[in-house]
């Protein structure tokens, strides 16, 4: 096992990481920027390094000052999170090359599964559906105009680098893929330093699901269930929970099933979360992998009681799986709803300020992931994300429940937040009904789910 570990993340995700280390009896030492000098993280590390001033590129994502922070306090391993330099092939092979452990894939690994077109078609091979798009990365616009032209329009613009929505445009038509093919790129550019493009057809009335896999490098793999993701805006996850309510029990081992023997064929290792789209007729495509621990992690703990993130260092040590697949238990129902800093009613703009007051619920089934404390500055610089309130019951209807009393009980003061947006959406009729798709949001507009104000 490790001796100490950096943790290269701020936020909720450090914290979260923090608390496992400890657990496991691992020291660890907290990287933080200028701005987050005060943060939780920082207050409960065993240790604490600054390798920057606020802009990410100057410290979260300065790959030398994280190797010489790691270096000076004597750490042997790094840990990501997610976002950042989670899934940055580079900067896991720069930890290699100063023998610092990358608590993730390892690079060759990061690599082989970094172009989601690539992966579409390495997992295709494997007896994974997938959506049909195009054939190759799209080379310029009269490419693109031909290629959506033979698969057949709407298709969805995505970037081969990246994720978590960034980039991605809906194209409903030919002049749509002129104005929309040139915005794509730049913000693919922007976000990930890749501008390489793809599509695949727009499948109406979608779901996202994800099934959670956990592979050590001995060979060993097993899925952890799926989640269901379909409540998000501008492809962004709002909620999740898990099991998905949309599928029936054959389809639902058949995803898993394919999911863990696909990447277990293509070799991959440690954590890593495959999505899907799921139409109307109950069939799922494979779309791409996350090769990192997930923001909605805490809803397969929920459902399982596996600590994620200590079974992902265990891999990174080397350990083999401390279980098989039929050790794996599955029980009850899980909902996370992600709590942001952003107006619901002002196109989910992100918020900054002063947090006044805080108070987090608590009680059975109820659990708050968060760096969040009462005289905490929220910093403009980084992503909006609060809190994770999880909530557990043994039916869908009791998690529902629980999640409508543990939402009432949580204030968060001096910022406007995004609790008014889960108030609202936990008696809607379509979450309620589990009749949701990915569209849902951004056709009716979240004003039409806004409930009481925080």
């Amino acid at each position: 096992m490790f001796a100490k570990i950096l943790i290269a993340n701020r936020g909720e995700i450090a914290v979260r990481i923090l608390r496992t280390c400890r657990e496991l009896d691992i020291p660890a030492v907290v990287a933080f920027s200028e701005p987050d000098r005060e943060s939780l993280a920082v207050e409960q590390a065993d240790e604490a390094i600054c390798i920057g001033p606020a802009e990410a590129r100057r410290s979260y994502l300065n790959q030398p000052a994280l190797i010489s922070a790691a270096l000076i306090t004597g750490c042997d391993a790094i840990h990501p999170g997610y976002g950042f330099l989670s899934e940055d092939a580079s900067f896991a092979e720069a930890c290699a090359a100063h023998d610092l452990v990358f608590i993730g894939p390892r690079a060759q690994v990061i690599e082989r599964f970094a172009s989601k077109y690539a992966v579409r078609r390495m997992l295709a091979a494997t007896g994974l559906p997938t959506v049909p798009g195009s054939t190759g990365i799209v080379a310029d616009l009269a490419d693109a105009l031909s290629q959506a032209e033979a698969a057949g329009y709407p298709v969805l613009l995505k970037p081969s680098a990246g994720g978590g929505g960034r980039g991605m445009r809906l194209v409903r038509s030919p002049r749509e893929m002129e104005t929309s093919l040139p915005l794509a790129r730049s913000e693919a550019r922007a976000a990930f330093g890749d501008d390489s493009l793809y599509f695949e057809r727009w499948i109406e009335e979608n779901r996202h699901v994800e099934v959670q896999v956990l592979i050590d490098s001995h060979g060993n793999g097993i899925h952890l269930g799926e989640r269901d993701c379909s409540v998000q805006r501008r492809h962004q996850k709002i909620i999740e929970e898990g099991p998905s309510p949309a599928m029936e029990e054959p389809a639902r081992e058949r995803l898993r099933d394919l999911a863990i023997r696909s990447v277990l064929s293509a070799g991959y290792e440690n954590v890593g979360t495959l999505e899907f789209l799921l139409d109307r007729e109950g069939n799922f495509f494979f779309i791409e992998i996350n090769c990192r621990i997930q923001v909605e992690h805490p809803v397969t703990e929920m459902l399982t009681g596996v600590d994620l993130v200590a079974e992902q260092i265990r891999v990174a040590a080397g350990e083999r799986l401390t279980m098989t697949q039929e050790q794996v238990q599955l029980r009850g129902h899980a909902i996370e709803f992600r709590i942001t800093a952003e107006d619901p009613l002002d196109n989910f703009s992100p918020q900054a300020g002063l947090v006044t007051d805080l108070h987090l619920p608590e009680g059975p089934g109820v659990r708050v992931d968060t760096h969040l404390f009462p005289g905490y500055e929220i910093p403009p610089y980084y992503d909006s994300l609060l809190a994770k309130l999880v909530v557990w019951g043994e039916t869908r209807t009791e998690a529902l429940a629980r999640g409508r009393r543990a939402l009432e009980e949580m204030t968060i003061e001096g910022v406007t937040t995004n609790l008014p947006f889960h108030r609202g959406i936990v008696d809607n009729a379509a979450f309620v009904d589990a009749e949701v798709s990915t569209n849902l949001l951004d056709r009716v507009g979240p004003a039409a789910f806004v409930g009481e104000p925080a």
